[in-house]
């Protein structure tokens, strides 16, 4: 049997889904997407996969976004190798990335 392949992310086909923001946070996520060299969907999916991923809500299906084409090369890498870590490795990594940004923000 041959393996399937996954279709790659398109704008086009992709679910959509409006969002009302509060005031002044349409602004902070661009900010952040800026500083992470990525557009703000690509930020918001970001945010909203790790937290699920936190929650343990989101299992495999993830896989189905390597082949985004938002991810770039090193994204992908670093992907890849945190999906090796263990549970609680994770959420030591992410924490202590969110205390750096916070840091790097406060300076």
């Amino acid at each position: 049997m041959r393996p399937m392949k996954q279709a790659l992310y398109s704008s086009r086909t992709a679910d959509k889904f409006v969002v009302r923001l509060p005031d002044g946070m349409r602004e902070r996520i661009a900010d952040v997407a800026r500083n992470h060299h990525r557009s703000m969907n690509s930020e918001i999916i970001a945010r909203l996969e790790q937290s699920l991923i936190q929650e343990g809500a989101l299992g495999d299906e993830l896989s189905l976004r390597m082949d985004s084409p938002d991810l770039s090369a090193h994204e992908r890498e670093l992907l890849q190798r945190f999906r090796q870590l263990t549970r609680r490795q994770q959420n030591a990594l992410v924490a202590l990335i969110a205390h750096d940004a916070e840091l790097a923000e406060a300076q």
